[in-house]
């Protein structure tokens, strides 16, 4: 390797030369969140309804009761009407 060549590409390139860092300012913006009314409206709802138990137990126990007893009785009719809304309400 001739070494007056590689001083031909460092001069070409400038790659020895040093340059001088300036300073620079920092931004005056900072990041900023901002959650709108809905949003908060949204947290307050989902706090309270983590308190409110997923299971009306009350009325599981009622039921059970009733069946237990033998007094719960179901109507076909009432059971295939409500069956054929629910398939009605599907999108296919």
């Amino acid at each position: 390797m001739r070494i007056d060549a590689f001083n031909q590409i460092n001069q070409i390139y400038k790659a020895t030369e040093t340059t001088q860092v300036r300073n620079v300012s920092k931004a005056s913006a900072t990041d900023k969140l901002e959650i709108s009314q809905t949003g908060r409206d949204y947290q307050i709802a989902k706090k309270a309804l983590e308190t409110v138990p997923d299971v009306r137990q009350d009325k599981i126990d009622a039921v059970k009761a009733r069946i237990d007893s033998g007094n719960y009785d179901v109507s076909a009719d009432d059971f295939a009407n409500k069956l054929l809304e629910s398939f009605r309400k599907l999108d296919f």
